[in-house]
C-alpha cells in the first residue's frame, strides 16, 4: 500500500449538526475500558484551535453494518481516553501539555 493510499484511508467525512459535511483525519481508534474511541482533527483548517484532537465514542448500530460517533458525556472519560490516546501515540506526535 502506497502513502498515499494509507493517507486517504485515514480522512472519514462526518455530517455536523448543519447537514454539511466534513473532512477530518482519523488519527486512532482507541479502545478504553470495553469500548472504542475514535481519535480526529479536521482537515485543511488553519487556526491552531481547530487542530485540537476530537474524541468521540463509537457506537455500532443495530444492523452491525455502521456507526454512530457520540461525544463524550464526562470529564473524567474524556480525560481517560485522551490520555490513553497519547500513550498508544507518543512516538508519533508531540504533545503539548
Amino acid at each position: 500500500m502506497s502513502d498515499q493510499e494509507r493517507e486517504e484511508m485515514s480522512i472519514i467525512a462526518l455530517t455536523d449538526e448543519q447537514g454539511n459535511e466534513v473532512e477530518f483525519e482519523l488519527l486512532d481508534v482507541v479502545p478504553y475500558n470495553g469500548q472504542e474511541y475514535i481519535a480526529i482533527i479536521p482537515v485543511a483548517e488553519d487556526d491552531e484551535e481547530s487542530q485540537m484532537v476530537q474524541l468521540y465514542r463509537i457506537v455500532p448500530d443495530e444492523d452491525g453494518e455502521s456507526e454512530t460517533y457520540m461525544g463524550l458525556e464526562s470529564e473524567e472519560e474524556l480525560d481517560a481516553v485522551y490520555d490513553e490516546f497519547q500513550k498508544r501515540n507518543a512516538e508519533l506526535f508531540n504533545f503539548e501539555d
